[in-house]
């Protein structure tokens, strides 16, 4: 259950999905659409972590019920930049079981991925969900993903 970006890329990467739960870039599902700005605490702490991935701090901020129980996305964008799109890339055809979508480059980035609901790894048509940053496909999110290929 991984996920591959490839295509026009200058390093391919996969992604699992199934390890982002320790992952302290995770959003709360509910949070995620919101148009509250964070707080001047999370833009320091954030500012602070710069090129520094907080992975697996979770465990120490979050109780392992929140964790058990919470539905979780992951932005998108840091993985696409490690994969290091190419300058004429411009879209970006994901690659489905049985069909396949394509999205602007713009689209993607600013995408993000839902990896877990209600604190369980997503198996039907998974490993992840991806939703629009805007929020415009909250009822309809691409399922299946198995390729992001850049082109």
């Amino acid at each position: 259950m991984i996920i591959q970006i490839k295509g026009n890329v200058k390093y391919p990467i996969t992604l699992d999905p199934s390890v982002w739960i320790f992952d302290d870039r995770k959003v709360k599902l509910e949070e995620a659409f919101n148009d509250t700005p964070p707080s001047n605490e999370e833009k320091i702490d954030s500012n602070s972590k710069l090129n520094k991935p907080p992975v697996n701090n979770s465990i120490k901020k979050y109780n392992k019920k929140e964790l058990l129980e919470n539905s979780y996305v992951m932005p998108i964008k840091e993985f696409i930049e490690n994969a290091e799109l190419n300058d004429n890339a411009t879209e970006a055809n994901l690659i489905m079981k049985e069909n396949s979508e394509r999205v602007s480059k713009e689209q993607l980035i600013n995408s993000y991925m839902l990896f877990s609901i209600d604190g369980k790894q997503i198996n039907d048509q998974g490993p992840a969900y991806l939703y629009f940053g805007d929020g415009s496909n909250q009822n309809n999110p691409i399922k299946g993903i198995k390729v992001i290929e850049i082109i």
